[in-house]
């Protein structure tokens, strides 16, 4: 797990905890259809997660391969704190076999999780309890993972205004140790057909510590993702 500085304060996670509450459920407007993902799709992001000094890199998502039931997205980072590549699986667009879902932990799903339930429109809700295959700790576990659908928005971003759905996403993490309490997730994701992918994304995580280590909540990632360019291939 890439955690940023640790925050020790018990009213931090408190308040991270109380913000989903916060989100008007969608009432209604057109749904958002399932993209057509082509082999040169190719999304790129910059991303922000820390406090005082946080951390930056650019991500490019690229479609390099689409075959019945697997297509295949490569990931590679760029800046002062890039990582290496890794490889997205999905069955579908919408349903990931292979990849994160939270920071860049490659888990393997089975059946796939549903990170778009296409089609998808304001008021809807999906998740639940999902199986995975964490490749970083090698282990089998399950996670739990919501989602819910609100109303149109419009967005801004580098890359231009985009007409989307806010998707407000909870997950509790299968990471809990003797000495802490499991990563708990809290995520705002925006989807744009016009992009066919995620064009914002704020992301907010935490875990609560207890033992002799102390008590309290630990901040492991306070992260911004916008989309600053993108381009579709031709059929």
């Amino acid at each position: 797990m890439r955690g940023t500085t640790a925050a020790l304060a018990l009213a931090a996670g408190i308040a991270f905890a109380g913000c989903a509450g916060t989100d008007q459920v969608g009432t209604g407007g057109p749904p958002a259809e399932a993209p057509v993902w082509r082999v040169g799709d190719r999304w790129v992001y910059r991303i922000t997660d820390g406090f005082r000094a946080p951390l930056s890199w650019n991500e490019t998502h690229e479609v390099v391969s689409v075959a019945p039931g697997v297509i295949t997205i490569r990931v590679t980072e760029a800046g002062p704190s890039a990582r290496g590549p890794r490889t997205e699986i999905w069955t579908r667009p919408g349903l990931l076999a292979a990849g994160p879902v939270f920071d860049n932990e490659t888990r393997r799903f089975t059946p796939p999780v549903a990170i778009y339930a296409f089609p998808m429109s304001p008021g809807q809700r999906w998740g639940g309890w999902v199986d995975n295959f964490n490749e970083t700790a090698q282990q089998a576990a399950q996670i739990n993972r919501t989602v819910s659908v609100g109303n149109w928005t419009r967005v801004e971003t580098a890359a231009g205004t985009f007409d989307a759905l806010p998707l407000r996403v909870l997950m509790r993490l299968d990471d809990q140790e003797f000495w802490r309490g499991p990563t708990e997730a809290n995520y705002l994701v925006h989807y744009a057909p016009a992009a066919g992918a995620m064009v914002r994304a704020d992301k907010n995580a935490h875990f609560v510590q207890s033992g002799r280590g102390g008590f309290g909540a630990v901040t492991t990632q306070r992260a911004q993702v916008e989309l600053t360019s993108y381009t579709r291939a031709t059929p």
